[in-house]
Protein backbone atom coordinates (compact mmCIF):
# COMPACT_ATOMS: atom_id res chain seq x y z
CA UNK A 1 0.00 0.00 0.00
CA UNK A 2 2.97 2.30 0.54
CA UNK A 3 6.09 2.10 -1.57
CA UNK A 4 9.37 3.69 -0.48
CA UNK A 5 12.05 4.36 -3.07
CA UNK A 6 15.54 5.19 -1.79
CA UNK A 7 18.45 6.60 -3.73
CA UNK A 8 21.86 8.09 -3.19
CA UNK A 9 23.93 5.35 -1.61
CA UNK A 10 27.40 4.46 -2.82
CA UNK A 11 31.09 4.30 -2.06
CA UNK A 12 32.91 7.31 -0.64
CA UNK A 13 36.22 7.95 1.06
CA UNK A 14 36.39 8.88 4.72
CA UNK A 15 35.70 12.57 5.16
CA UNK A 16 33.47 12.68 2.12
CA UNK A 17 29.75 13.33 1.75
CA UNK A 18 26.68 11.57 0.42
CA UNK A 19 23.04 12.50 0.23
CA UNK A 20 20.28 9.90 0.57
CA UNK A 21 16.76 10.53 -0.63
CA UNK A 22 13.53 8.65 -0.14
CA UNK A 23 10.09 9.13 -1.65
CA UNK A 24 6.94 7.52 -0.30
CA UNK A 25 4.03 6.82 -2.61
CA UNK A 26 0.65 5.15 -2.31
CA UNK A 27 -2.71 5.96 -0.80
CA UNK A 28 -1.17 8.14 1.89
CA UNK A 29 -3.31 10.51 3.92
CA UNK A 30 -0.57 11.62 6.29
CA UNK A 31 2.78 10.57 7.73
CA UNK A 32 3.77 11.40 11.29
CA UNK A 33 7.48 10.60 11.06
CA UNK A 34 9.93 9.85 8.28
CA UNK A 35 13.54 8.99 8.68
CA UNK A 36 16.48 6.67 8.39
CA UNK A 37 17.81 3.64 10.17
CA UNK A 38 20.92 1.66 9.33
CA UNK A 39 22.20 -1.85 9.78
CA UNK A 40 25.80 -2.94 9.56
CA UNK A 41 26.77 -6.61 9.10
CA UNK A 42 26.38 -8.51 12.34
CA UNK A 43 24.71 -5.61 14.10
CA UNK A 44 21.15 -4.64 14.94
CA UNK A 45 19.28 -2.02 12.98
CA UNK A 46 19.73 1.36 14.65
CA UNK A 47 18.23 4.81 14.44
CA UNK A 48 20.13 7.36 12.38
CA UNK A 49 17.77 10.33 12.15
CA UNK A 50 14.07 11.08 11.96
CA UNK A 51 11.88 14.10 11.34
CA UNK A 52 8.25 14.57 12.32
CA UNK A 53 5.41 16.44 10.63
CA UNK A 54 6.16 19.27 13.00
CA UNK A 55 9.79 19.30 11.83
CA UNK A 56 11.09 17.92 15.10
CA UNK A 57 14.32 16.08 14.42
CA UNK A 58 16.05 13.30 16.30
CA UNK A 59 19.57 12.03 15.73
CA UNK A 60 21.68 9.24 17.09
CA UNK A 61 24.64 10.52 19.08
CA UNK A 62 27.03 8.98 16.58
CA UNK A 63 25.86 11.21 13.72
CA UNK A 64 24.99 14.47 15.49
CA UNK A 65 26.76 17.40 13.90
CA UNK A 66 27.60 15.44 10.76
CA UNK A 67 24.24 14.35 9.34
CA UNK A 68 21.19 16.47 8.61
CA UNK A 69 17.70 15.10 7.99
CA UNK A 70 15.11 17.10 6.08
CA UNK A 71 11.65 16.40 4.79
CA UNK A 72 8.96 17.68 2.46
CA UNK A 73 5.50 17.00 3.87
CA UNK A 74 3.73 17.85 0.63
CA UNK A 75 5.87 15.44 -1.40
CA UNK A 76 6.23 12.75 1.27
CA UNK A 77 9.97 12.77 0.87
CA UNK A 78 12.87 12.67 3.29
CA UNK A 79 16.57 13.26 2.71
CA UNK A 80 19.70 12.66 4.71
CA UNK A 81 22.76 14.79 4.08
CA UNK A 82 25.79 12.92 5.40
CA UNK A 83 29.04 14.86 5.83
CA UNK A 84 32.38 13.94 7.35
CA UNK A 85 31.65 10.28 6.76
CA UNK A 86 33.60 7.69 8.72
CA UNK A 87 34.27 4.01 8.01
CA UNK A 88 31.97 3.13 10.92
CA UNK A 89 29.10 4.75 9.01
CA UNK A 90 29.27 1.86 6.54
CA UNK A 91 25.89 0.12 6.56
CA UNK A 92 22.71 -0.51 4.67
CA UNK A 93 20.50 2.55 5.19
CA UNK A 94 16.74 2.09 5.36
CA UNK A 95 14.09 4.74 4.86
CA UNK A 96 11.04 4.45 7.07
CA UNK A 97 7.66 6.05 7.54
CA UNK A 98 6.00 5.74 10.92
CA UNK A 99 2.53 6.73 12.02
CA UNK A 100 1.35 6.46 8.43
CA UNK A 101 -2.36 6.97 7.88
CA UNK A 102 -3.78 5.59 4.66
CA UNK A 103 -6.79 6.93 2.77
CA UNK A 104 -9.86 4.91 3.68
CA UNK A 105 -8.00 2.67 6.13
CA UNK A 106 -8.04 2.94 9.91
CA UNK A 107 -5.00 2.85 12.11
CA UNK A 108 -1.40 3.90 11.69
CA UNK A 109 1.32 1.87 10.06
CA UNK A 110 5.07 1.74 9.61
CA UNK A 111 6.74 1.03 6.30
CA UNK A 112 10.33 0.33 5.30
CA UNK A 113 12.31 0.71 2.11
CA UNK A 114 14.56 -1.96 0.63
CA UNK A 115 17.70 -0.20 1.82
CA UNK A 116 20.59 1.52 0.10
CA UNK A 117 24.19 0.61 0.77
CA UNK A 118 26.65 3.21 2.03
CA UNK A 119 30.30 2.21 2.12
CA UNK A 120 32.97 4.49 3.54
CA UNK A 121 36.56 3.54 2.83
CA UNK A 122 39.43 4.54 5.08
Amino acid sequence: QVHLVESGGGLVQAGGSLRLSCAASGRIFSINTMGWYRQAPGKQRELVATITRGAYTKYSDSVKGRFTVSGDRAQNTVSLQMNSLKPEDTANYYCTTQGTVLIGVGGEYAYWGQGTQVTVSS
